[in-house]
């Protein structure tokens, strides 16, 4: 289904939509524009629509494990305090943060506005439902008008979503249209990629080398690729932060960017990495046992998962792995690359000593984010430090690696000040000489 001028169509009339899209657009950019108090309003009541069950019967109809805490961070996101804070916090107290410059030795003085970058193409990965409609508000508030090329393996929640988004405010049927285009009609989304001033896009090096491709020269590229994060651990670590950690590695099955792929341990022992996995294995285990997945393609993972270990177990001469489970597994190892787990609770655990936190860290540059850091107190610092100069843009505690915090950046940057351009406007005025400045 396509959404656009506030309705509804189906696929088939995708080519007339699109033709008619740079009339419609056009029309748009002459207009008012769009106040952030009107997104945000609108979004604000879409929040108290989810809070008050409106959504519960299509959430629970995803048959996703953890529907309960989806419906939570929702809530939690399209809230007024929640809006306004992440604008306050990336553009200003007044959401457009205007101002004159009085630039040295008399020359004249400038207006700054900071405006819409004008269209978006949001072209959004399915590894996160809801994702798509969460990035199109960012879109929304500020100002700009947005384009949605669903991913082919949305479950039609974004949809519903906005198009109530829309009956709550129609005026926002201007800025916002959706395409379930598939990837494979390039044709169409050229011509979508032309009508834009930026292109928004989410997933991995694939997905971000085949949007360059398609980008216009000087159309800006916002590019929300993988990342990968882990947790790192020095010194004996208490209990309840382990079961933390272990809650965190089973609940979020290590889907999301911000899950733990590896565990890392402050030490060059094997044997330290064994003995820590002796003591955290019966954590974890029990964690999967209390989180048992009940989707169909999760179990599946699970299955094939311990299918693989019992024939690598056989390669290396039929010794079982000493911590694997149908549910979860800790795979020691000596080498301290960072690396994608197998994920669904199955967890790499490795050495890396303090010392070479840069040099190994930095090999994976492009692709860090978030170090769940558990440590004594007297040595977090100087081992914040040292994460923080190797790339991480992101420094939690081990249990909290994918905990959402408003106002925080995403990949070290502050989307909202991406979809704005600013712009330097020359304010006439007689200068010392006399001479009146254009």
């Amino acid at each position: 289904m396509i959404l656009a001028n506030g309705k509804q169509y189906e696929s088939a009339l995708q080519d007339r939509l699109l033709g008619e899209l740079e009339e419609r657009i056009n029309a748009t950019l002459a207009g008012p524009g769009l106040e952030p108090e009107t997104v945000i309003a609108a979004i604000d009541a879409l929040g108290r629509r989810v809070e008050a069950g409106d959504f519960d019967a299509r959430i629970a109809a995803l048959q996703i494990d953890g529907a309960e805490q989806y419906r939570d961070l929702a809530i939690r996101l399209l809230r007024r305090d929640h809006l306004e804070f992440k604008l306050r916090t990336e553009l200003g107290a007044d959401f457009r943060p205007d101002y004159h410059t009085a630039p040295p030795a008399g020359l004249p003085r400038l207006r700054v506005l900071a405006r819409p970058l004008g269209v978006l193409l949001h072209i959004a990965a399915g590894n996160a439902d809801g994702l798509p409609a969460f990035s199109v508000a960012e879109g929304l508030v500020t100002g700009n008008i947005n384009i949605l090329k669903l991913p082919q393996a949305d479950n039609g929640l974004s949809l519903e979503i906005l198009q109530a988004l829309l009956e709550i405010e129609p005026r926002l049927s201007d800025y916002l249209y959706v395409f379930d285009t598939p990837s494979s009609d390039l044709a169409a989304i050229q011509k979508m990629a032309a009508l834009s001033d930026g292109i928004v896009v989410w997933g991995g090096e694939a997905a971000v080398a085949a949007v360059r491709r398609l980008a216009h020269p000087g159309t800006r590229l916002i590019e929300w690729g993988h990342r990968l994060s882990f947790a790192y651990l020095a010194g004996p670590r208490p209990e309840a932060e382990l079961r933390a950690l272990a809650e965190h590695i089973v609940t979020t099955k290590q889907l999301l960017c911000s899950s733990c792929q590896v565990i890392y341990l402050d030490t060059e022992d094997m044997g330290a990495v064994r003995a820590f996995c002796e003591r955290f294995w019966p954590i974890l285990e029990g964690a999967a046992l209390a989180h048992r997945p009940s989707t169909i393609g999760a179990v599946a993972e699970l299955s094939l998962r311990a299918r693989t270990d019992r024939l690598e177990a056989l390669l290396d001469g039929g010794a079982a792995r000493p911590w694997s489970s149908p549910l979860c597994s800790l795979l020691p190892r000596e080498d301290s690359a960072l690396e994608l787990s197998p994920m669904f609770g199955s967890v790499p655990v490795k050495p890396l000593p303090r010392r070479r936190i840069i040099p190994v860290l930095r090999q994976a540059k492009p692709y860090l984010q978030t170090a769940g850091l558990g440590c004594p107190a007297e040595e977090r610092e100087e081992l914040l430090k040292l994460l923080v100069r190797a790339g991480l843009t992101r420094i939690t505690y081990p249990g909290g690696m994918s905990e959402t915090i408003p106002g925080e950046a995403h990949d070290g940057a502050y989307p909202l000040r991406r979809y704005l351009r600013m712009v330097d406007v020359a304010l006439p005025e007689v200068s010392e000489a006399g001479r009146k400045l254009p």
